[in-house]
């Protein structure tokens, strides 16, 4: 398939930033995509019709997106995120870290660009949130935002600023929805974006998701983005298989029932977790951390 040839599209949100950006809800996500496969997976999503790419510093493969992007004459024509390490936190820290994405991407500015996680234990992220909004002010970022904070983290920030975040990227699926996080974000005009939106598996064969599955003649995992999508969530589920790209990017061609959203809802548990604890999350997400924790 050429990029003449997508024919699938991902619906759009409306972000509560000072533009009203809009922004593709469904994304393509390269957490864990080794380098050497990254610049293949990226054109293969450009193809298929996605139009939002996300990536992180700490994912350490920026520069295989960027390639990606200039082989499909795609830079600058789609939704690129990317995320600031917790090593690189700090006003001026900030900065550079930044500049060095953009050179890698091979962009003059980034579409969204995230804390990657409060690290609250350094105590640097309202500085360091001050820092986006300046460098949103010089044009290098379009959308400020954050990813993993919790309802205090949220609170420190805009009360040290007065400004709120458009989106705060955080776990959710159905065995861990986080309603308490989703609601404050909700009261603060905050979009949540949902990472690991489909949980490690057992989330797909939960009983409420198999019956929705075969009510709607569509796979588990496009039920999952489905419930996500219709609660007003952005995703950005990982693959490196071109039919599961397809069928992630076509999971909001049919519509849940309120029952069957309220089942998958009452999946959550606070033992659901599958990534780290923000409020405890101490690691540097340097390389050689990275790769010690086999995350690179």
């Amino acid at each position: 398939m050429t990029l003449g040839e997508a024919a699938l599209e991902s619906p759009e949100l409306t972000l509560n930033d000072a533009n009203h950006t809009v922004i593709p809800q469904i994304g393509f996500g390269v957490f864990q995509i080794p380098p050497e496969d990254t610049q293949r997976a990226v054109e293969e999503a450009l193809a298929i019709g996605y139009r939002h790419i996300d990536t992180a510093a700490a994912y350490y493969n920026e520069k295989e997106v960027g390639e990606a992007l200039k082989a499909t004459g795609m830079a600058g024509k789609v939704w690129v995120t990317t995320k600031l390490r917790n090593c690189d936190q700090g006003r001026e820290p900030a900065r550079i870290a930044l500049e060095r994405s953009l050179d890698k991407l091979g962009l003059d500015y980034v579409d969204m660009y995230l804390i990657h996680w409060p690290f609250a234990a350094v105590d640097l992220y309202r500085e360091t949130w001050r820092s986006l909004l300046d460098l949103r002010d010089a044009g290098l970022i379009r959308v400020p935002g954050v990813s993993n904070f919790l309802p205090e983290h949220l609170e420190a920030i805009i009360d040290d600023s007065g400004a709120a975040p458009a989106v705060n990227q955080i776990e959710v699926h159905p065995r861990f929805s986080q309603p308490a996080n989703i609601a404050y974000c909700k009261d603060h005009g905050i979009t949540v974006e949902a990472y690991s939106p489909l949980g490690h598996g057992s989330d797909m064969n939960a009983e409420p998701v198999l019956a929705a599955a075969q009510a709607h003649q569509v796979t588990p995992a496009q039920v999952v983005l489905r419930w996500h999508t219709q609660e007003g969530r952005i995703v950005i589920p990982k693959s490196k298989h071109p039919d599961r790209m397809r069928q992630n990017l076509a999971a909001a061609s049919f519509d849940l029932t309120d029952a069957e959203l309220a089942a998958i809802d009452a999946l959550d548990t606070p033992e659901g977790r599958v990534s780290a604890d923000p409020a405890t999350f101490v690691q540097s997400q340097s390389w050689a951390n990275q790769h010690s924790r086999g995350n690179i």
